[in-house]
């Protein structure tokens, strides 16, 4: 059988080369593959389904949930390029690969400014772009009756429609390591991720701060607990609420959200105990508090300026999110916080430097958010850009010098996250009863549709 393969990606691809790569795999092999459109974007761009086999059990692959995340494109590509070469993933066992290639190609063009690198912290953070929660597209938070974007339905329908025995959704760690969440224990899947992370020097997650409080499954793999109602900022920094993770479930479906780091930190994966635990908890909540204050007086400064300003609601709602947010965290991090909702778990120093991480990410996240506020329309009539390319700059020296933070080669990134997502493949595949549908009408053996007569 002829092997397909594109050029390797060097870096990572744009919302149209998606596309045009996944549209050059199909035309090499019509009889194997196929896209579809399974929707729209709100801003009227395709939501691209690239299918590879013809298997009754369908696996369903989600690139792109989060817009500042680009690897999982370049994975789906990848993992496209194995089945394609590997009737074992295929006809061997009566599969089909459903592979959305972005489910929110809106919010990675906005990223597109760092897209094609230099692949520096500051470059990436200075044009770092993330919606507001309510505008995350695999969210739930009126329910899946209730779900108002376009993407998050049509994702919806892909779903009840394929009924995937496995759904990965492609997730990307700015800076850290790689971990993997689960629905459903897939016994083995931790020693999995160990052999390949080691194969590929990237550091597993030990402590991720989101999973604080989730049950361990193996290191680097944890349990996503049951979703729950609760307020915006616990659905921000918990991800334990309703969401696509978790629609799927009333047909059986294995969800693994596999994390990719882009830039790596050794201590992530240190699991002894920390000599000081109550110090460093103390410095992380402080600092926290003392970058939010600042953030704060420059969006006080900034925003009477923004009455005018094009697209400053959806740069803005994001902004909000995250100093909404950083106050509770600071408290629930401080171990002198009198009234504490939940005590912290038995924190190794993995755990604190996953911390101390966050806390500088939110901090991040919102500065470069703002300075896209005042560099978009070219002028700074609040005079905020210096004290905001100040902080960027050290912040990110901060992760670099302070954490170690070394940049992982995108080649690597999409190798890792594809070896992870295949070993999930395997082990669910093992437990999963096979499907009498093909979950996917009309499927042929014809030539795919040119895309730009789409």
């Amino acid at each position: 059988m002829e092997v397909c393969s594109l050029p390797p990606l060097l870096r990572y691809p744009t919302v149209d080369e998606l596309g045009a790569r996944a549209a050059a795999l199909v035309a090499r092999r019509p009889r194997d593959a196929r896209l579809r459109r399974i929707g729209t974007s709100r801003a009227g761009t395709p939501l691209w389904l690239l299918s590879v086999g013809h298997g009754s059990r369908h696996v369903l692959v989600v690139a792109g949930p989060h817009a500042n995340e680009p690897v999982g494109g370049a994975t789906a590509l990848r993992l496209a390029e194995r089945a394609l070469a590997d009737p074992r993933l295929t006809e061997g066992a009566d599969a089909t690969w459903n592979l959305l290639l972005c489910v929110d190609p809106d919010g990675l063009r906005r990223n597109e400014g760092w897209l094609p690198g230099p692949y520096t912290l500051g470059h990436y953070f200075r044009n770092f772009f993330r919606p507001g929660f309510l505008e995350q597209p695999e969210w739930l938070p009126d329910g899946a009756a209730g779900a108002a974007l376009p993407e998050t339905r049509a994702l919806l329908e892909l779903q009840d429609e394929l009924r995937p025995f496995l759904q990965c959704s492609l997730h990307g760690v700015d800076v850290g390591g790689g971990f993997v969440e689960l629905t459903h224990d897939l016994p083995g899947l931790a020693q999995r991720v160990a052999h390949t992370a080691a194969r590929l020097g990237i550091p597993r997650e030990l402590g991720p701060y989101d999973t604080l409080y989730w049950p361990g499954l193996g290191p680097a793999v944890y349990r996503i607990p049951p979703p729950r109602r609760g307020d915006l900022a616990a659905a921000i920094t918990e991800a334990a609420v309703e969401s696509t993770w978790f629609h799927p479930h009333r047909h059986g479906t294995v969800t693994a959200v596999v994390e990719a780091p882009m830039w790596g930190v050794a201590a992530v994966e240190d699991g002894s105990p920390p000599a000081d635990r109550d110090a460093v908890l103390r410095t992380v909540s402080n600092t926290l508090r003392h970058d939010t204050s600042a953030l704060e007086r420059i969006l006080a400064r900034l925003r009477p300026h923004l009455a005018d300003a094009p697209d400053a609601a959806r740069l803005l709602a994001p902004v909000d999110d995250y100093i909404l947010v950083c106050p509770g965290l600071a408290d629930a991090w401080d171990p002198d916080a009198g009234d504490r909702e939940r005590p912290l778990p038995p924190l190794s120093t993995a755990h604190l430097a996953a911390l101390r991480i966050a806390g500088r990410r939110l901090a991040l996240r919102t500065a470069g958010l703002l300075h896209q506020l005042v560099t978009g329309p070219g002028r700074d009539p609040s005079g905020v850009l210096p004290e905001l390319d100040r902080l960027v700059d050290a912040w990110c020296a901060d992760y670099s010098d302070g954490c170690g933070a070394r940049w992982i080669p995108v080649a690597r990134q999409v190798e890792y996250q594809s070896r992870v997502v295949l070993a999930t493949f395997e082990l669910a595949a093992r437990y999963a009863p096979a499907c009498s549908r093909s979950g996917e009408p009309g499927w042929g053996s014809g030539a795919a549709v040119p895309m730009h007569r789409e």
